[in-house]
């Protein structure tokens, strides 16, 4: 087979230089962490291969035992990262090395602008680790061969991080790779061997891998080295530097709570500790061990539609799937962690774990987990929780629409702004809303809306606060999805204050019902013209009970689609159909008693619609035609000066 051998230089992606420039400076406090970067990918790699061998025993090449070993070269002022796992091909070199993360560089950019720049965390959220080789590095040089290929198919990458890099291939014998940096002369500490041993055990004493360094001897006396010299060259004497078990195997009461740090960072790639983590072994007919964590910070593209889930299968300490989404749903996307099967068959497949029943009971048990150590944090540990809530909340959302079955528990778990909460934290609980609960109020009541201001001063709340009800405020986009999903708690049922009649229930008084039908009848004449006037912008206008500052609002009926909803929908791409509104009106207010003592039917009209149009705008809604609406607000203002 012809194998083409050129050597070409590329550029990089148009921002990997500057990332690359962030990325130093952003971890320069921490050079050390470059290490156990570069040991968590080899270790990657390791787990790849022993995965795809479990089908084609031949790409162990007759090298069955996995290894990364770590070599430094003082006179060349080297230091080399090698792993016989399942290397990479000259167009995986490229693809891989010569781009950032899936993750998106442009995303990564943004967020590393200004004094962020400075926030270590951002570089293993967007699974840029590798780049950590050039904090200490001036030159890269990355040899590899994928595995199954001939010796002749190696690849070398080389790049001094400054804009581009070249690409060759070469003849490589053994699979693999090696990452060879040439450190800068400040960075001469990293070659010394127990310099490397201190921070591999301090990182990744947990890689259930061996890490092998070259044996150290003491110093020989002058005769030893008379006789050495004498002597052949010896061979080189590998020994493992780390303990290499997996920490998830070892007993909980054995485990510091650094250990468990130290390994969250490993398999999430993060510089922050943990927020908290479960550890669990399982026994009985099906047998499994996991340890989830939940992280402190949530990463940048949580919201992204390729956003990977953080929790990996194993069986029997083999390594079988990444990110496996089988394992958490998606309102859980944020876990990281690791399950570890003794039933699973270890020939398990993508396409059988989807459908095997012994993964939706692991499953379930972890969303059980992961549920049960929230619920313990938000009893325990309010201000805990309430990191947890700012950083995952919105993700939370979701579940009451995916989880049915765990709806009741997540709901205990939501948190939201509301009319007595102080500041745009949401903080009150379901559970806190239900203790405040007036003596005859049977609804939780809530409202949503743009933004936390448009939703504070939005007309339809007006009767609530002065009757000293308290209102949910929901401004998130997702709300919109929960609530519909979400309809009662604890046998309260949830009622939006802009959808269909104030229902008080026994809050509202039979002379409150006889005042509003005498209102109906007594202004009928006006709400006739106004709905005249205003045509088919509106599916009716009636008098309001829940207005008392407001001239107008709009609402719509029980079963519609709000229209923040409708907006929401409309911002997505959706072909969305806006609902027809409901004008009510309050018909004591002047503005209205002025419009009804009006006797020019044009002039009437022109109060209507601006009556209707400054209610949409309140309610956080968008005018068709703005210039006829400050065209009418102009004329009205000439009217009144004259």
């Amino acid at each position: 087979m012809t194998v083409d051998a050129h050597k070409e230089t590329l550029d990089f992606q148009a921002e990997v230089s500057e990332v690359l420039n962030l990325v130093i400076r952003s971890l320069y406090s921490n050079k050390e962490i470059f290490l156990r970067e570069l040991i968590s990918n080899a270790s990657d790699a390791a787990e790849k291969l022993r995965f795809e061998a479990l089908t084609d025993d031949a790409l162990y090449e007759e090298d069955p035992d996995l290894r990364i070993r770590i070599s430094c070269d003082k006179e060349a002022g080297t230091l080399t990262i090698s792993d016989n796992g399942i290397g990479m091909s000259r167009q995986e070199v490229t693809e891989t090395i010569g781009s950032i993360a899936s993750s998106g560089t442009k995303k990564f950019m943004q967020n590393l602008s200004g004094e962020q720049t400075t926030d270590n965390q951002l570089i293993g959220q967007f699974g840029v680790g590798f780049y950590s080789a050039f904090i200490v590095a001036d030159k890269v040089v990355i040899n590899s061969r994928r595995a199954g290929l001939g010796e002749e198919h190696g690849a070398r990458w080389e790049s001094t991080g400054e804009g581009s890099y070249s690409i060759e291939t070469i003849d490589k014998p053994g699979r693999g790779t090696d990452i060879v940096l040439h450190l800068r002369e400040d960075d001469q500490e990293f070659l010394d061997s127990w310099r490397l041993r201190s921070i591999i055990s301090k990182f990744s004493d947990h890689v259930a891998l061996p890490i092998e360094m070259i044996k150290e001897e003491m110093p020989a006396t002058p005769e030893e080295e008379e006789q050495e010299e004498e002597k052949k060259e010896k061979t080189v004497e590998w020994e493992q530097v780390n303990k290499g078990t997996a920490l998830w195997m070892r007993n909980k009461g054995d485990i510091k709570d650094e250990e468990y740090n130290e390994f969250y960072k490993h398999i999430g790639h993060d510089f922050e500790d943990p927020l908290a983590h479960v550890h669990t072994r399982v026994e009985g007919t099906n047998e499994y061990t996991t340890l989830l964590y939940i992280p402190s910070k949530a990463p940048f593209d949580l919201w992204e539609r390729e956003h990977k889930h953080g929790v990996k299968l194993y069986v029997r300490r083999v390594f079988i799937m990444d990110e496996a989404d089988k394992l958490m749903p998606n309102y859980m996307r944020f876990v990281k962690g690791v399950v570890d099967s003794d039933d699973l068959p270890l020939n398990v497949s993508r396409e059988i774990l989807q459908h095997d029943r012994k993964i939706d009971s692991i499953r379930g048990a972890n969303v059980k987990r992961v549920l049960g150590l929230l619920e313990k944090m938000a009893k325990k540990d309010a201000e805990k929780y309430q990191a947890f809530w700012d950083q995952f909340g919105k993700v939370m959302k979701e579940g009451p629409a995916e989880d049915f079955a765990n709806k009741d528990k997540i709901a205990a778990l939501l948190r939201f702004a509301s009319t007595r909460s102080e500041g745009d934290s949401e903080s009150v609980s379901l559970d806190q809303y239900l203790e405040r609960l007036g003596e005859h109020q049977d609804k939780i009541y809530y409202i949503t809306a743009d933004s936390l201001s448009a939703a504070r001063n939005s007309p339809p709340l007006e009767r609530y606060r002065k009757s000293d009800i308290e209102v949910l405020l929901l401004t998130d986009r997702v709300d919109e999805w929960l609530m519909s999903h979400l309809t009662e708690y604890k046998d309260k049922k949830f009622q939006s204050v802009a959808k269909g009649e104030l229902d008080l229930g026994e809050l509202d008084t039979e002379e409150d019902k006889e005042k509003q039908e005498k209102a109906a009848e007594e202004h009928k004449s006006l709400l006739d013209q106004t709905r005249q006037a205003l045509g088919d912008t509106v599916k009716e206008v009636r008098v309001s009970s829940r207005l008392t500052d407001s001239p107008a609002c709009l609402v719509v009926d029980d079963y519609d689609m709000s229209q923040n909803l409708a907006r929401v929908l409309k911002q997505l791409g959706q072909d969305a159909p806006m609902p027809t509104p409901i004008m009510e009106i309050n018909v004591e207010h002047p503005i209205v008693n002025r419009m009804e003592k009006e006797t020019d039917d044009e002039r009437f009209a022109e109060l209507a619609k601006l009556l209707y149009e400054q209610s949409l705008l309140a309610e956080g809604g968008q005018l068709d035609d703005p210039a006829a609406f400050v065209h009418r607000l102009n004329k009205l203002m000439l009217d009144m000066s004259n």
